[in-house]
């Protein structure tokens, strides 16, 4: 489905992984394939930007860090990205530059694009979150069904197999997702599309799209 590609979703322009993205079709494609891309471009930092402060973890000299975050490898954090209080990063990370990543947020398995914030009790896992996009405090992304079954993509009457048991959200740029929603395993949200607090979303919503409730999904072009 044409609006679920990596093309349609996604400025390539507004992130460091770029390449991770390359001869995909679909932007989950690429999870299996973040901690990998990011060891090899690690080492391809350049040192007068970014510190390898531990194994597996390089960090911009232009970002902020809080003492009290903890960051394991592989991760990137970009240029001034800012990881808050209590911050948890649990591997196979990149935070794009201008990022931010808050207050008791937890991340695993990600790909934040440039100028992202998860700046709230936010869990993020097995997700990318497009140039710009925003989650509300508390809300959070569920990576694996209560049936332990593979991730299906539901778009329409159309189920796209995944093959993947581990598969939050992706969301596309200049996303905006309400306080306590909870995005479903296999959400894709297109761009610049808002989605109401304590929302409960799943399958896909099309792009300039507002999501009330199951029964209401709007078109900002109607507004």
């Amino acid at each position: 489905m044409e609006e679920l590609m990596i093309k349609n979703l996604y400025n390539l322009e507004e992130t460091i992984a770029a390449d991770l993205f390359e001869g995909l079709t679909y932007p989950w494609e690429a999870l299996p394939k973040i901690g990998e891309f990011i060891l090899k471009l690690g080492a391809t930092l350049p040192k007068d930007e970014y510190e390898q402060v531990e194994e597996d973890v390089w960090i911009a000299k232009s970002a902020k860090v809080f003492p009290s975050a903890y960051i394991h490898g592989p991760a990137i954090i970009g240029k001034e990205a800012e990881v808050r209080h209590c911050a948890f990063i649990r591997g196979n990370a990149i935070v794009g530059e201008g990022a931010v990543v808050g207050n008791s947020t937890e991340l695993k398995n990600v790909v934040l694009f440039n100028k992202v914030q998860v700046p709230h009790y936010n869990y993020v896992g097995d997700s990318i979150l497009g140039y710009k996009s925003h989650m509300g405090a508390g809300s959070i992304t569920s990576n694996v069904k209560a049936d332990k079954m593979l991730v299906k993509v539901k778009a329409g009457k159309e189920n796209i197999e995944t093959g993947l048991k581990k598969f939050g959200a992706m969301l596309g740029d200049n996303v905006e997702v309400g306080c306590n929603a909870v995005l479903n395993p296999g959400t894709v949200i297109g761009r610049e599309s808002n989605v109401y607090p304590t929302s409960m979303v799943r399958g896909f919503l099309p792009k300039q799209s507002i999501f009330k409730n199951t029964r209401e999904i709007i078109s900002k072009k109607l507004i």
